[in-house]
């Protein structure tokens, strides 16, 4: 049987758990946590360039992702492969979040808010419908998929969620002593930073982190909403 590991990061595209999560994630692997990362598309439209074709860009996001996640210890990135902005809470995507959980056990997952309001890109709202539902009821509901039983997935139950960009933020992370990990990750996502220089997306970056830590008594943080899972 699987060994549980204590933190999966579902993220909809490479880059996201970056911007969401990165000094967090830098903090729980700095104490020793295991953290994976689920990318659930193959990121092949995230560009404007009409010289880089769909396939190109998917092997070089990967490789950004890949590279993004040793620099903050993640043990390994799992990639799903659904296309760019046609992610659908299929019943097919929600069984393979099933199955992820079951094969992976986390204790904790973290993912995008499905419910902030107006401009949101539907595949971080599909996303974090999925990883919702698959965690409760279906990922601990023994009948629920019977053809994971054979395959040795026993159901588990997950004990609290993370969801990055919230409205309702109840949680902040303290990530003062990790936002460089955090900056140096999302450096990796060179594809994705054509309008930034690192000057400027430093800036921005720690902006808005320290923002997040107003009123707090560390100086950058990361906001989320915290929901453990009692039942």
């Amino acid at each position: 049987m699987n060994t549980a590991i204590d933190i999966m990061v579902v993220a909809p595209h490479p880059d996201d758990a970056e911007y969401g999560a990165a000094g967090t994630v830098a903090k729980w692997t700095g104490a020793g946590k295991q953290v994976i990362y689920i990318i659930c598309t193959n990121g092949d439209k995230g560009t404007n360039n009409p010289e880089i074709k769909p396939e190109q860009l998917i092997e070089i996001r990967e490789k950004e992702q890949r590279a993004a996640a040793e620099v903050l210890g993640v043990s390994d990135v799992i990639f799903l492969g659904y296309p760019d902005l046609h992610l659908e809470a299929s019943p097919g995507f929600v069984r393979e979040m099933v199955r992820q959980i079951r094969l992976y056990r986390p204790r904790t997952i973290v993912t995008t808010d499905p419910y902030r309001r107006y401009v949101w890109h539907r595949d971080h709202r599909v996303t974090g419908q999925v990883v919702l539902d698959a965690v409760y009821p279906l990922a601990r509901n023994r009948p629920a998929y019977p053809e994971l039983l054979e395959e040795g997935l026993e159901p588990h139950k997950v004990e609290e969620l993370f969801f990055w960009a919230p409205e309702d933020i109840n949680y902040r992370s303290d990530i003062t002593d990790t936002i460089d990990l955090k900056l140096s990750a999302l450096l990796c996502h060179a594809s994705q930073l054509v309008e930034f220089d690192s000057t400027a997306l430093e800036e921005r970056l720690k902006s808005r982190c320290r923002q997040f830590a107003e009123g707090e008594e560390f100086e950058f943080a990361e906001a989320f909403h915290r929901e453990l899972i009692a039942y």
